[in-house]
């Protein structure tokens, strides 16, 4: 998605020297999401994923508080389906930052968190 005729009208972007320096804090983010914010302020793309990085890591917090507090259906159903879908998740994100994609993970993708600009 590195060329004009590639990306989606609207749709988020970065300088293609910006995703090649920056694709290890793209998948960073999905890890650890605090380590681009931190060293990768400045990146485009870093902080794009950082974005998602940190919604996941809220999404596995509020599955796991959901779970939690739900008897007998929490533990046994909500937090070994909902840690899944997270794992699921964070690999698709990764996938994206190796290839140098700023494409919105399903169903969190559009939730903004920090300025992505």
């Amino acid at each position: 998605m590195t060329d004009q005729q590639d990306r989606e009208p609207g749709g988020p972007w970065a300088d293609p020297e910006d995703i090649r320096k920056n694709k290890v804090m793209g998948v960073l983010a999905y890890i650890i999401f605090f380590i681009p914010i931190l060293a990768a302020r400045d990146s485009r793309f870093a902080m794009y994923h950082a974005n998602q990085g940190l919604v996941l890591f809220l999404l596995a917090v509020a599955v796991n508080i959901v779970g939690a507090v739900m008897p007998f259906i929490g533990p046994a159903i909500v937090i070994p389906l909902g840690s899944l879908a997270v794992v699921i998740l964070a690999i698709m994100g990764i996938a994206n930052a190796v290839s140098g994609r700023m494409e919105p993970l399903p169903y969190i993708g559009g939730i903004r968190v920090l300025p992505v600009d």
